[in-house]
């Protein structure tokens, strides 16, 4: 193994941080000169002011940032014009979300220069020396009380004029003796390790250890507020029409209302996920399992607001909380029908075909669904996806899922537990009963014939190497019930048969794992509608690194601040989805389309030392590049190019593996794609 590691002295932006809104009275005491506040209270906002005098001033200019990395924060933009003797504008970030919509209106002509066209504006005045302003914003973090001075994290100011900035700005607020500069990228702590010391510095991890709200899926919902540990899921059952709190963020749960950790979790949690695709609620909060707005509630119906700046609780009735219920039910899912014509081992290649000039690729992939299921019928996209590095693989369609079934009788087993009136009341009886068809499924014999058919496939193509045996349904990755995690995958030897045997029983069984049935039962799915097709390649034995991304932005759904967000672990032992409690990984926001490509470290992994890293620069880079690859190549499915005027992304899985050349550094392989489903709103 050769990851490459380098010491930072200064990371970046929070990620998915909040905090309640700033109060009404002043934060900060002056340091220095006494200020005024410049607007009478009750007046209008302007568009700017060139003294901030009081927290009143503030408030009247300041907006939620626009990238929600930044929740629970106040922020107002800055502008400093060099070529008018330095004077320093706070803009009204309300009326002007961005710098060149305020200094194309009020510095533009007249006795100023003429300010460019926005794309030339960019240009210049984020990556020239010579610009003419130095842009940036003051932000106040209400969780660790910080008065923030920030520029964006690919802004190439040197320290120079960091320096400029933030001595005018400081000279000019009332808050100026409590400025802290805040880097929000790598490449800004390079810079910010050259301020001097009249320029206080405040890191992310600093600013992070005093912030107690995540907010995590955005929205609202009623249940009855439930105190569990996660390590009592494993015995407690929890109810649809439950809210849970819990220590620490589970691997999974059943359907909920809403969750709150006292662990903060990472976007791409397999419970995260979860919550997005069920539109509930989901929320991080330090000391949650002792805090007395909860614990007041304890056992009452309630209803939970997760905004992205504040979250609240009240109590409800069951009169509101049944409405609730009623009204939020899901309409059935009905599942796409299987297509049990299709027979014999496909390589992946061969499982989506490329569509016709003018078909779409949307129906491309819906069709190949029918047979090889939702991972099956994407992963075969990227085989012809230019600069997407992946291993070589094939699919066994649904139709050997559906003759295991058959040929073992347990679709009738599965008859005789549906109408079974204390499996459908019980869930500790459905617990029970669906292990044991478990249990059974995992004994059963296969198809003499398939396992030919497989053993020859194997042996031909993949010699002796472990096998991973992916689960690829009907009834994941898809709209309306995308069921992240509802399935669990396994690895089988070749040269022990018995081995490859147990592996694919073991996939088949976990369509009936408790927290996948009541999933499905909830949103009114068949049950028997389901099909498992699997999608076979070499297991990765020992991989260097394990991660997942988004190929957009989670945290700026407006779009103004677009970056690829990447979660990523050392090694393969701890699964980066669901981690065990207190550990942590590399988390970033990676600006691939910047020039100057940034990245902003978020957190890092509890697995490596102080100032290492999982991935290299060259790393990440070649993981930008595929990730660009891939937003692009489904675009015509679920994006801009298919009308989608919404907000756009695909979830990726990927290893870093040194196995095609051991002792070198370890090359990228991207396990999966499918649609992200996006962060909820308020």
């Amino acid at each position: 193994m050769s990851l490459h590691k380098r010491a930072v002295t200064a990371l970046g932006l929070v990620l998915s941080i909040a905090a309640m809104p700033m109060a009404c009275s002043d934060t900060a005491a002056p340091a220095g000169p006494v200020f005024e506040c410049q607007l009478p209270s009750g007046s209008e906002s302007p568009d700017f002011l060139q003294t901030i005098g009081c927290n009143g001033d503030f408030q009247a200019l300041a907006s939620e940032p626009l990238r929600a990395d930044l929740p629970g924060a106040r922020s107002v933009k800055v502008v400093l014009d060099q070529a008018d003797g330095n004077a320093l504008y706070f803009q009204n970030s309300v009326l002007y979300k961005i710098h060149y919509e305020f200094a194309s209106k009020h510095l533009s002509g007249k006795d100023l220069p003429l300010v460019p066209e926005l794309s030339s504006f960019n240009t210049t005045e984020y990556y020239t020396p010579d610009r003419r302003f130095v842009l940036g914003a003051v932000t106040y973090y209400e969780g660790p009380k910080v008065w923030a001075l920030e520029i964006a994290p690919y802004d190439t100011a040197s320290a120079a004029m960091i320096t400029t900035l933030y001595k005018k700005v400081a000279a000019s607020a009332y808050f100026g003796g409590s400025l802290f500069f805040h880097p929000t990228s790598d490449a800004v702590s390079v810079e910010a390790d050259k301020l001097g010391d009249d320029v206080p510095v405040k890191t992310t991890d600093e600013l992070y250890a005093a912030i107690d709200y995540q907010p995590l899926s955005l929205g609202s919902s009623m249940g009855r507020l439930r105190f569990l540990k996660a390590a009592d899921l494993e015995d407690e059952y929890v109810s649809h029409e439950d809210i849970v709190v819990l220590d620490e963020a589970p691997n999974d749960i059943s359907v909920i209302q809403g969750l709150i950790t006292e662990e903060f979790q990472t976007p791409l949690s397999h419970v995260n996920v979860l919550s997005q695709n069920r539109g509930t609620p989901n929320m991080g909060l330090r000391h949650a399992m002792t805090n007395p707005a909860l614990r007041a509630l304890e056992g009452n119906l309630i209803e939970l607001t997760v905004g992205a700046s504040t979250w609240s609780v009240r109590e409800v009735t069951l009169e509101e909380a049944q409405a609730y219920w009623d009204e939020h039910k899901p309409d059935p899912v009905v599942l796409p029908t299987l297509d049990l014509s299709v027979t014999g081992l496909w390589d992946l290649e061969d499982v989506t075909p490329e569509p016709a000039s003018g078909a779409s690729l949307r129906d491309a992939i819906k069709q190949s669904v029918l047979a090889f299921g939702g991972k099956a019928a994407h992963y075969s996209i990227l085989t012809r996806t230019e600069n997407v590095p992946i291993q070589k693989a094939f699919a066994i369609p649904v139709y050997y899922y559906d003759q295991f079934m058959k040929q073992n009788g347990f679709y009738d087993q599965i008859d005789a537990l549906l109408a079974d009136p204390t499996f459908q009341a019980d869930a500790a009886v459905r617990d029970q009963k669906l292990e044991a068809l478990r249990d059974a499924m995992e004994a059963a014999p296969v198809d003499a014939a398939f396992q030919a058919l497989l053993k020859d496939k194997i042996a031909a193509e993949y010699g002796t190497h472990k096998m991973r045996f992916r689960t690829s349904t009907n009834s994941e990755d898809l709209e309306g019930f995308p069921c992240a995690g509802c399935y669990e995958s396994h690895t089988g030897d070749p040269t022990d048969w018995p081995d490859v045997l147990e592996a694919i029983r073991e996939t088949y069984a976990s369509a009936w794992l408790f927290r996948t049935f009541e999933e499905r039962s909830y949103y009114g799915i068949d049950h028997k509608s389901i099909g498992m097709a699997l999608l076979v390649h070499h297991n990765f034995p020992d991989e260097e690194a394990n991660g997942v991304a988004v190929t957009a932005n989670p945290f700026d759904e407006a779009g103004v601040d677009p970056a690829f967000y990447v979660n990523v672990q050392y090694g393969g032992d701890v699964e980066v989805v669901a981690p065990p409690p207190g550990v942590t990984s590399d988390q970033f926001l990676y600006y691939f389309t910047q020039p100057n490509q940034p990245i902003t470290y978020l957190t890092h992994s509890s697995l490596l030392a102080e100032g290492e890293r999982v991935l290299t620069t060259a790393q990440i880079h070649s993981l930008g590049v595929a990730l660009d690859a891939i937003h692009a190549r489904f675009s015509p499915a679920y994006g801009p190019a298919a009308g989608n005027k919404g907000w756009y992304a695909m979830d990726i899985e990927f290893k870093f593996d040194d196995e095609a050349a051991p002792g070198q550094t370890p090359t990228l392989y991207i396990k999966q794609a499918r649609p992200y489903p996006g962060r909820g709103s308020e």
